[in-house]
């Protein structure tokens, strides 16, 4: 074997391993089989060496890749042909192999969009009989019956394909595997726990990524067989695989936190005071995973099963104990290097008794992520939030699930600490999850009236509210809770609107949005008797628009200045002041019978109730005008959030390339070697 002499020196260099001599030789042209015949059999015996492997190839100019291409072509046949020996090593060093030299082609095409990596990989004659074969292989490891690292090698080797390319749509060797469709074997992974243990993080993530393929240009077999999946079992896994991930970035987020008298939730509620509490020049401290952008994945499963599948509403609501829980933490090769995989125990649910399910932890993880919206990335995060929360209250019987009294929850919401209030450590109230939806829409409008007005997500904000209420008008369903807090934050935004009416008509259409809050409190008048839980309900909601009567008469004048103009805003302003007669009446109504009633009783500080019990005796004589279609609303539909989703999609396979390191290859090479050792030295 060659040796050669350091420069300057007369020490020999160590030896080279024959493997590398190969490489070597390999990509410098040589033809290695024809003196052979035997050479890949025994070249997929030697153990690869990954590194050299991918240096060879980072060495080479696109000319020289383009004149190997028939050398590489081979190589990636042999691989592909490999995948169906039944010789154990062969088969694991041939994955070993192929995934290396996917993975650092993916990285040169990258850094050179003029490497046209199918026509390197695959050349020109039967590529896709090439890949058919590929995949055939794949389907059968991950149908079959073998060791569980064999079956997690097949997974990162399809994940590398699908991620190998920021935007998943110029990805050429996607395009077969929505040929050769691998949807049966991979969410058959899902339906047992020992398999959903080991593989359900990467197998969600692969179907996320394949269902984003074109899904809007051509028949994608992904999203069509997604949407009509009733399997419960598969259906039930992959909303484990999903609750499981965002605990983990709850846990990732504030990591660090061990049981304690307080339990999770007050451990939670002491250890993020003030790691939001910025002005709005700063950026928010962020601790663990927070700024790594690697939940955007899971977000989009969960986001495509809601939009997709009908079915998977049932998954949503599907309660089970914290202790009981079947689901699986991301496998440890699914986080950063020297991350150890959280405790999910911890944080399933106030105790080990107390019931949750998907809703429950999406909620509390919308919490967290709803409290910065400063960066770019975490605003893309929470519009997907809304969006699959708008997904999921467009739904009859996830509505219906929210809403059933005889279903209640304990859920702590984080809730943002800031200067006028004090966050002090409470259990939550046991009840429907609409009521902590609620919550959680009022926590996010009181937040973040800032200059950088996130004017967009308050949109989105409110459209889940409006459907929210269409039900409940809808079907008289009567939520018992206190309303006061959010007519207190739909107050609060409208003032904020008008208070800030230059600065934020340069970006966003206020009049619409105030039209649309408006709207929300017309609802309210005209058929809250239907769906307020009492009749003092109802009183409190006049008190509420009488108390802040100065916050609507601004907002009609404002509005009543730009009808009258001729400006861009005049139709909409002239539609907002129409839309505000219903309030304006009740405020011209009771204002000068309140006002008499305190000359009459000689009072200049009269209690809330004296003033609900003047509005109680002044009903009849209050003439409203009947508005209908209030609840309406245009069904969600995915056209205007396509450059969003294609930026999530984009950052979630930035963010599990840098996951998809080789050690973990490795570590389930060297997993399967050594099984497949201790069977041959007992057979």
């Amino acid at each position: 074997m060659a040796t050669r002499k350091r420069s300057g020196s007369g020490s020999k260099r160590h030896l080279k391993e024959k493997v590398v001599q190969i490489y070597e030789s390999f990509f410098r042209g040589e033809d290695l089989t024809s003196d052979n015949p035997t050479f890949w059999d025994e070249f997929f015996l030697l153990k690869p060496k990954i590194p050299q492997l991918e240096a060879e190839i980072h060495k080479l100019t696109v000319e020289q890749l383009n004149n190997l291409k028939d050398n590489i072509n081979l190589l990636v046949v042999q691989c592909i042909d490999m995948l169906g020996q039944e010789h154990h090593i062969r088969l694991v060093y041939a994955l070993q192999t192929f995934s290396a030299i996917l993975t650092t082609m993916y990285q040169r095409a990258g850094q050179d969009p003029s490497i046209n990596i199918k026509f390197i990989l695959l050349g020109t004659d039967n590529a896709n009989s090439k890949m058919q074969k590929l995949l055939e292989h794949c389907s059968t490891v991950l149908a079959g019956d073998v060791p569980d690292s064999l079956k997690s090698m097949v997974i990162k080797l399809l994940l590398i394909i699908a991620i190998g390319i920021d935007n998943i749509d110029e990805n050429p060797l996607v395009e077969y595997l929505m040929l050769h469709s691998l949807f049966e074997p991979l969410m058959q992974l899902l339906c047992t726990s020992t398999e959903r243990q080991q593989h359900g993080y990467d197998v969600v993530m692969l179907l996320m990524f394949l269902v984003n393929y074109k899904k809007q240009e051509s028949a994608n077999p992904y999203v069509v067989k997604l949407s009509i999946l009733d399997d419960e079992l598969a259906l039930n896994g992959y909303g484990q695989v999903i609750t499981a991930a965002l605990n983990d970035f709850v846990m990732s987020t504030f990591g660090g936190m061990q049981a304690s008298g307080g339990g999770w939730l007050s451990s939670l509620t002491s250890m993020v005071g003030g790691i939001f509490l910025t002005s709005d020049e700063t950026q928010p401290v962020v601790r663990g995973q927070r700024n790594m952008g690697g939940e955007e994945g899971m977000l989009l499963a969960l986001y495509e099963a809601s939009h997709l599948n009908r079915n998977f509403m049932t998954t949503l609501a599907h309660s089970s104990s914290a202790a009981a829980s079947s689901a699986p933490p991301s496998p440890p090769a699914t986080l950063p290097p020297h991350q150890t995989p959280p405790n999910l125990a911890q944080i399933q649910a106030l105790d080990n008794e107390q019931p949750t399910n998907l809703l429950v932890t999406f909620f509390q993880y919308c919490s967290i992520v709803m409290a910065d919206t400063r960066t770019e990335s975490s605003i893309n995060k929470c519009s997907l939030c809304f969006i699959t929360l708008t997904c999921i209250v467009e739904e009859q019987f996830a509505n219906s699930i929210m809403h059933d009294q005889n279903l209640t929850f304990k859920v702590q919401l984080y809730r943002l600490p800031m200067r006028h209030r004090k966050i002090v450590p409470e259990e939550p109230p046991s009840q429907p999850l609409a009521s902590t939806l609620i919550d959680l829409l009022v926590e996010f409008m009181m937040c973040h009236l800032l200059k950088k007005f996130p004017g967009e997500l308050y949109e989105l904000c409110v459209g889940v509210l409006l459907r929210l209420l269409s039900y409940q008008k809808r079907c008289r369903v009567r939520l018992s809770r206190d309303w006061r807090p959010l007519w207190a934050a739909l107050i609060a935004l409208l003032k904020f609107l008008v208070t800030n009416e230059s600065t934020l008509l340069r970006r966003h259409n206020i009049f619409t949005m105030a039209q649309q809050v408006v709207n929300i409190f017309n609802l309210f008048i005209t058929f809250g008797d239907t769906f307020l839980p009492t009749p003092a309900s109802y009183d409190q909601l006049y008190y509420e628009l009488i108390r802040m009567h100065q916050v609507f008469d601004n907002l009609f004048y404002m509005a009543l200045r730009y009808s009258t103009g001729d400006g861009e805003f005049k139709a909409e302003a002239l539609r907002l002041a129409n839309c505000l007669v219903n309030v304006r009446a009740i405020i011209q109504h009771f204002s000068p019978k309140i006002e008499v009633w305190l000359a009459s009783q000689s009072l200049s500080t009269p209690t809330e109730d004296q003033i609900l019990e003047v509005v109680r005796k002044n009903y009849d004589s209050l003439i409203l005008k009947l508005q209908e279609g209030l609840e309406a609303y245009e069904r969600y539909t995915e056209r205007a959030h396509r450059p969003l989703l294609a930026r999530l999609v984009r950052a979630a396979s930035g963010a599990a390339r840098l996951r998809a390191d080789a050690a973990a290859l490795r570590d389930h090479s060297a997993a399967l070697l050594h099984h497949y050792t201790t069977i041959a030295e007992r057979s």
